[in-house]
C-alpha cells in the first residue's frame, strides 16, 4: 500500500485538472465548488467517478514519481499512461498554478526519457493574465510524437 496521502494536496479538486463533480466542471481558474482548499466539504458523499476513483501518478504505489513530486509541493499533476502512442504509454503533466516550474519539467523529462514514455504536458500562455480552460498543450519525446500531437491538435481531436 502506498504511504503517500493525497492530503493536503488538493491539486486536482482546484481545478488544475479538468473535471466534472455532481454536474459542476471544474478547470483552471475554477475549482470544485466542495474544495475548501483544504479538503471536500462533502467528502463522504464524494462520487465514485472521478473523485473516488482518480490517482494522480505521484501518489500511486507504483509511482517512478521522486518523494518530493506531491503536485502541490512541485507545481505539476502528473497523470500517468493518459493515453498510448505507437503502443508506447504518454503521460499527462498539468500545471499546478499558471506553468510548471523549470526544474519539475526537466525532472519530468528525464523520467520521460528514462522510462521511454512520452511526455504530453501543458502551461498557460505566459501572454494572458486569465487562466485558461484548455492551456497551451506541448509534447516530449520523438520527433514523430511530437508531430502527431500537434496533427492531433489540428484536427481538433481529443487527446484524453
Amino acid at each position: 500500500m502506498s504511504s503517500r496521502a493525497c492530503q493536503p494536496c488538493t491539486a486536482c479538486c482546484d481545478g488544475w485538472v479538468q473535471i466534472k463533480v455532481k454536474g459542476c466542471e471544474a478547470y483552471p481558474g475554477k475549482p470544485c465548488p466542495h474544495s475548501t482548499g483544504t479538503g471536500c466539504d462533502d467528502y463522504e458523499n464524494r462520487p465514485v467517478d472521478p473523485c473516488q476513483k482518480f490517482k494522480c501518478a505521484w501518489v500511486k504505489e507504483s509511482s517512478a514519481l521522486p518523494d518530493g513530486f506531491r503536485p502541490d509541493a512541485c507545481g505539476a499533476l502528473v497523470i500517468d499512461h493518459a493515453l498510448t502512442w505507437q503502443g508506447l504509454e504518454v503521460d499527462l503533466a498539468v500545471p499546478v498554478g499558471r506553468e510548471i516550474p523549470e526544474k519539475t519539467l526537466n525532472t519530468l523529462m528525464q523520467l520521460a526519457e528514462k522510462n521511454m514514455r512520452p511526455l504530453i504536458y501543458q502551461q498557460q500562455d505566459p501572454n494572458s493574465n486569465v487562466l485558461e480552460k484548455n492551456p497551451l498543450t506541448l509534447a516530449y519525446g520523438p520527433p514523430a510524437f511530437q508531430q502527431w500531437v500537434l496533427d492531433q491538435q489540428a484536427q481538433g481531436k481529443k487527446l484524453w
